[in-house]
């Protein structure tokens, strides 16, 4: 079986050894230590996960996101950064990253988060060929959009699995850690963070949607109401 092709950007060269000699006894890995280089090789090559740093050369972490989710939306993307403010961190996510791990981070949790991102979109590419009606929206899942007549909204991979759970289960409650396990594989204290953000940009886009709602139920979880 062919290993899965990773984009991994670090420029600590001890750091970078280390990790990447552990990734590779997994997966097909391309080590950058630059963030124009890497960026350059993600545009001629095909990559199924992207782990990036955030401090680097000529183009930081942040600015490679932006630049890889204007090209491809489906990508799995994590940061791995030695940034620890809560900031940096909701604009990772916000910029289209799936998850932000803290350096110093467990090359076992790393390794582990690479294959739930790898098995989920593998099977996210398996059964997603119903589409749904939310107020004025179509959501396509299979291809990772919301359509009106006059707009077209492209959602990350996460955004949309969040999302499909939520109309899988309409007008019911859906408990916290049901959703963090679905979206994470775990429901710890970063993960429901995370969560938070993602939460917030589905609400944005319905805002206008006066009988879609996404309710928070206090200590126990969400709710996606369409009236």
């Amino acid at each position: 079986m062919n290993k899965k092709k990773i984009l991994y950007v670090e420029d600590d060269e001890t750091l970078a050894f280390l990790t990447a000699d552990n990734l590779e006894q997994h997966f097909d890995v391309t080590h950058s230590n630059n963030g124009k280089e890497a960026f350059d090789l993600f545009c001629n090559s095909e990559f199924d996960l992207c782990v990036l740093d955030i401090m680097l050369p000529d183009m930081d972490g942040f600015e490679i996101v932006t630049a890889i989710r204007k090209r491809n939306e489906e990508v799995p993307i994590i940061f791995l950064s030695a940034k620890t403010l809560k900031e940096d961190r909701i604009n990772g996510l916000k910029l289209g990253a799936d998850d932000y791990l803290i350096k110093p981070y467990s090359i076992e949790e790393l390794i582990l988060k690479i294959e739930v991102f790898l098995n989920r979109s593998q099977k996210n590419n398996i059964g997603t060929n119903q589409n749904y009606n939310i107020g004025s929206y179509i959501f396509e899942p299979g291809n990772f959009v919301l359509k009106t007549n006059s707009k077209k909204i492209t959602l990350t991979e996460r955004e949309t699995t969040l999302l499909k759970l939520f109309l899988d289960n309409v007008n019911s409650v859906l408990k916290r850690e049901k959703i963090l396990n679905a979206l994470w594989g775990n429901d710890d204290y970063f993960s429901g963070r995370s969560l938070d953000v993602f939460i917030s940009r589905l609400r944005k886009i319905f805002k206008d949607e006066k009988n879609v709602r996404i309710e928070n139920i206090p200590r126990v979880g969400f709710k996606l109401t369409i009236d």
